[in-house]
């Protein structure tokens, strides 16, 4: 927590276009982001899994379909919570808090 994945979404999101207000989905679960690129229209699906409670709920949530859906981006917060939704492959990028103003960011392909 407070290592600043939002923050990075947020700065992903600027860099592509998202004109949508880019906040936490910690609530909500799920926030949904529109943007254009070479004229297709692409949404950006932003989610928190870190208070979901099992697959059933993310199922139930969208979070499958999202994953699915064609021309879309997903970033996902606490990805390790329902890993078996991952579609493969995908990339996971992990940032870690090593101080009050140090981050360290890894990232890889997971097959």
């Amino acid at each position: 927590m407070g290592a600043g994945k939002t923050t990075f979404i947020h700065t992903l999101c600027e860099r592509l276009g998202v004109t949508d207000a880019v906040s936490s989905p910690t609530f909500a679960l799920i926030n949904e982001y529109h943007f254009t690129e070479n004229g297709t229209y692409r949404k950006i699906y932003h989610m928190d899994w870190y208070r979901v409670k099992d697959m059933e709920e993310a199922v139930n949530a969208g979070m499958e379909d999202a994953l699915l859906e064609k021309n879309a981006v997903c970033f996902v917060e606490w990805p390790e919570r329902g890993a078996e939704l991952l579609p493969h492959p995908h990339l996971w990028i992990s940032i870690e808090a090593t101080g009050p103003e140090e981050r360290v960011m890894n990232m890889g392909v997971k097959n």
